[in-house]
């Protein structure tokens, strides 16, 4: 079973899939109160966020047993003001906190910038213009592509060129910790990829509801699953992550409870495959 989108519940579907069979998960699930998608079995409208998390984690406790032990979990998530307190809800980190407790490791928080983000009319606070994504893993011991991007910040300079004069008082590089970090401080101009990721974000004009872009998925897959391997999606919407998997040729699974949606999801991968 892969390359295939399949219509249902997610957690009803994932209980029916072998364990140990999955290389990655990449999903955005609904919001709390962000959207109502008017179908039965719906995440997102729960009465409370406390409810809502954890009907989101007992999704990824299926997903965890159906990942394989080298496996990774990327979950991108975003926040809404309650209306009442004018609080945000802080539902994103509520589930990462949840997840924790259920057995996830998670090895970074990815600040996802939107450059292009609405603008806020609200002159009493800030303007967000950011979301989550979470990298969570089943165990240490998982398969990792380390991704790498152009070392254009001083520091990194700086330390190259100390490097080079051997000024170990100023900088303490002693033989042991210049082979602490063998990856850190390359010669070719690259670091190893930070946790600041600067998106825009991109309309899909056939779809009527929020999609996130191709290079937010990008390296996720590149970085957590192997060739030919198979990427999961329990919440496919527009069929992204499909998409993207197939570019990097690996294989996807996606689940979407909205049956309107798997035809857009289905139509976008179709395009690029022919």
């Amino acid at each position: 079973m892969k390359d295939e989108i399949i219509h249902g519940d997610a957690l009803n579907i994932l209980k029916t899939m072998p364990a140990e069979s999955g290389d990655c998960i990449i999903t955005s699930p609904p919001y709390y109160k962000q959207r109502d998608y008017n179908v039965k079995h719906q995440i997102g409208q729960e009465k409370t966020v406390d409810e809502y998390v954890n009907k989101l984690c007992d999704i990824f406790d299926e997903g965890k047993r159906i990942l394989k032990s080298s496996g990774s979990c990327w979950v991108n998530l975003g926040d809404k003001y309650n209306e009442k307190t004018r609080s945000l809800y802080l539902a994103p980190e509520r589930f990462a906190i949840e997840m924790i407790k259920r057995g996830w490791i998670i090895k970074n928080q990815i600040i996802w910038q939107k450059r292009n983000c609405m603008p806020n009319s609200d002159g009493r606070k800030f303007t967000i213009d950011y979301e989550k994504v979470f990298f969570f893993v089943k165990t240490n011991k998982y398969y990792f592509k380390q991704q790498l991007e152009p070392a254009s910040d001083t520091s990194d300079t700086d330390y190259r060129q100390a490097l080079r004069k051997k000024q170990s008082d100023q900088y303490n590089l002693k033989k042991p910790y210049k082979n602490n970090f063998p990856k850190s401080f390359r010669d070719d101009g690259n670091r190893n990829k930070r946790c600041v990721w600067d998106i825009p974000t991109k309309p899909y004009k056939e779809a009527h509801f929020a999609t996130f872009p191709e290079e937010l998925v990008e390296t996720p897959i590149d970085a957590g699953c192997p060739q030919d391997g198979i990427v999961l999606d329990p919440f496919m919407g527009s069929g992204t992550t499909g998409l993207v998997a197939k570019k990097y040729q690996k294989h996807y699974i996606g689940i979407e409870l909205k049956k309107e949606y798997i035809k857009i999801a289905e139509d976008k991968i179709g395009l690029f495959l022919f």
